[in-house]
């Protein structure tokens, strides 16, 4: 199982939030690529990138900081964040990004992650993040009626790299993953499922490792507070 230790983007800087509200922030690091840098000499494998004002405004915002990350740093990252359409899509991946996150539009415009999924194999990742098993769009600000099994079973057969699972009620409150709802979304779809949200503890992780069918884990808080350490939780899960 995969640890992609987070970087939440917030106005140029590495922020959390609790519950994905805006007016909840904690600033981390005022340089995000130092942060990575710092992520990477420790050994992850990977990183996981969030524009949040990108989310909110349907655009890139905090292009800057990640096009800096992508220049400094050699391991492989993904971002999600306002990308919805195929112009931005491209860009990104242009721009030596190795995995696109697309959340919004995978509600709002199905064909368009089809499309990304064709054109950029292996590429395209799909965000679902809920609250009480129904996807939430447009920076968790908007809920449908969706539940996030029948969006993840859609894409099915369309060449998805994965699906990132995030329990909003769970998110930034070091509370735990929504281990249970993880694991049967992973159990219902052949795409691999990354966790994310409340990844809070060493107990947390292996107890999504023991699932095993969640292929990865996202944690952004508990390595900033220290309450996960990035070094022997990477050993662990490698073992």
């Amino acid at each position: 199982m995969i640890l992609y230790p987070a970087i939440d983007l917030k106005d140029g800087q590495a922020v959390r939030l609790v519950h994905g509200d805006m007016d909840q922030t904690t600033v981390f690091n005022d340089n995000p690529a130092a942060q990575a840098l710092a992520f990477q000499d420790a050994g992850c494998e990977w990183l996981h990138l969030v524009d949040l004002n990108g989310a909110f405004a349907g655009e890139p915002v905090n292009a800057a900081p990640v096009e800096q990350i992508l220049e400094q740093c050699s391991v492989p990252a993904q971002l999600g964040g306002g990308i919805r359409d195929m112009a931005t899509i491209e860009a990104w991946i242009s721009k030596g990004l190795a995995r696109v996150i697309l959340g919004t539009v995978a509600v709002e415009n199905p064909d368009l992650v089809r499309e990304a999924s064709r054109a950029f194999p292996g590429k395209i990742a799909v965000g679902l993040d809920a609250r009480n098993g129904r996807v939430a769009t447009r920076g968790w600000a908007e809920e449908t009626d969706i539940m996030v099994t029948d969006l993840a079973k859609s894409f099915e057969d369309d060449g998805v790299a994965a699906i990132i699972y995030t329990d909003i009620n769970r998110d930034g409150a070091m509370g735990g993953p929504n281990i249970d709802a993880t694991e049967a979304l992973a159990r219902s779809v052949s795409i691999p499922v990354i966790a994310s949200g409340g990844v809070s503890s060493m107990d947390d992780l292996t107890a999504l490792k023991a699932t095993g069918v969640i292929s990865g884990a996202i944690s952004g808080r508990a390595l900033y507070d220290g309450a996960i350490d990035l070094g022997a939780a990477l050993s662990a899960l490698a073992d």
